[in-house]
């Protein structure tokens, strides 16, 4: 019988497809072509079934989907030595919108976007969302890395690095929009600014925008103006008439009718049960930033598993989180929630997948989809050992196992080596950043 040519066979110890149901295969394998898995299966089938151009073999090894970093403000990586602490919205007041007015421009997200991706890749990360303040240098940044993306389109009513004012920022959305539309790495979706505040004329455009593009809208709740304090007026900017939004965000937002599939609400802390309802009745899903959360002083709360995988996770801000580990914030959402080691995996790739709205072409690893893969160097692991690989990968493993990562089939990570980057190019931009900014601020 004539072998299937395929460009890769990657046979590993155990696989975790993720779907269509959690479970852990031993000693299976996937074949990959043009950039898409092919076939999944016990490694004697395929072996005997496929003739490959390069065969891996990785036999103290987990072999899982890419995963899915599904909120990440990637150019914050080279803000790292800022102080960070709670609560949020005084840290992004005070602390971090003043770095960020001398600091963005195009080189510095260019910069910060190709210094994050490398960090990710190192950590099995093969997907992530970006609401970048300039989003057309971050998709430049992400095109020119091995990755798959997903960039956020800023609105805002005041002034922002991007635009003048709401009309401005749809002008340019709309622009940049027909650039990536038959992309088949790069996606778009809206991104409303929550700080100051958000009007509600402009979140309505915004929908009716994201209605004719068919686009995707995330929003960060926790960013949202909250009611005047006693006595005060609150944070609200009167410029653009943002109204505050009281201790229930997401049913404000239900009844402007956001609520729905197609949004994302993006930070789950100090959000209340009956809030986090109305996700699952209305057909939203939601992203947790766990560690971000807890270091900014959030309310801790348990992520809920939306149906059909509609929560995700993320790192939010690079300096927030202090690394763009996802292996991490599986761990921490595991604790906080009580969760089984393969549903944080769920949540940390084909959750992450479906909140992006890119759970039919990755998240799982199942024929058709992108061969978006992650390999971790299990040796020596008791627990995997004894059977229990997604608790040694949740609860045991670090980002530093992670020995090989493809992209669309495509080495990134081989042999824990990072390809395609510059090394020392990469290890001095954070310096380099930080005198220059150093340098601005005394000026």
């Amino acid at each position: 019988m004539t072998r299937e040519p395929v460009d890769l066979l990657i046979e590993a110890r155990w696989l975790l497809p993720i779907a269509p149901a959690n479970t852990v295969l031993e000693h299976h394998a996937v074949a990959v072509a043009d950039g898409r898995i092919v076939a999944l299966g016990p490694a004697a089938e395929l072996r005997a079934r496929c003739e490959p151009r390069q065969h891996v073999l990785r036999e103290r090894h987990a072999l899982l989907p890419g995963l899915v970093n599904a909120h990440a403000r990637v150019c914050h990586a080279l803000l790292r030595g800022l102080p960070v602490r709670g609560p949020r919205r005084r840290w992004l007041t005070e602390v971090l919108q003043p770095v960020e007015a001398r600091a963005m421009g195009a080189d510095f997200v260019r910069d910060g976007t190709r210094f994050g991706a490398a960090e990710m890749l190192r950590a099995g990360i093969t997907c992530f969302a970006d609401p970048s303040p300039i989003p057309e240098e971050a998709a430049r940044a992400a095109a020119a890395v091995p990755m798959r993306a997903a960039i956020g389109l800023p609105v805002a009513d005041v002034p922002t690095p991007w635009a003048e004012n709401a009309s401005a920022h749809l002008e340019r959305a709309a622009a940049l929009w027909d650039v990536y539309r038959a992309d088949a790495r790069i996606t778009l979706y809206f991104a409303p600014v929550a700080r100051p505040a958000l009007s509600d004329a402009t979140l309505a455009r915004v929908r009716r925008v994201a209605d004719e593009l068919e686009a995707r809208i995330a929003l960060h709740v926790g960013e949202l103006s909250p009611p005047p304090a006693a006595g005060g007026h609150g944070i609200a900017d009167a410029a653009c008439e943002g109204r505050p939004y009281g201790a229930r965000p997401l049913q404000q937002l239900a009844e402007q009718g956001l609520l729905r599939p197609g949004f994302t609400a993006i930070g789950a802390g100090g959000l209340r049960r009956e809030e986090l309802e109305l996700l699952a009745r209305h057909g939203a899903a939601l992203i947790g930033c766990p560690q971000a959360d807890l270091r900014l002083g959030c309310a801790p709360t348990p992520l809920p598993l939306l149906p059909v995988d509609r929560t995700g996770l993320g790192t939010d801000s690079a300096l927030a989180a202090g690394s763009l580990d996802l292996l991490a914030e599986a761990r921490c959402a595991a604790l906080l929630s009580s969760l089984a080691a393969l549903d944080a995996l769920r949540l940390a790739t084909l959750g992450g997948a479906t909140a992006l709205g890119l759970a039919a072409q990755i998240g799982s690893l199942e024929p058709g989809k992108a061969a978006d893969l992650t390999c971790l160097d299990l040796t020596g692991c008791a627990a995997a050992a004894l059977g229990r690989v997604a608790d040694a990968i949740v609860f045991g493993a670090t980002r530093a196992q992670v020995s090989d990562v493809w992209s669309a089939g495509r080495p990134a990570v081989a042999g824990g080596r990072l390809l395609g980057f510059d090394a020392e190019e990469l290890a001095a931009l954070p310096l380099s950043w930080a005198q220059r900014l150093g340098a601005e601020a005394a000026a």
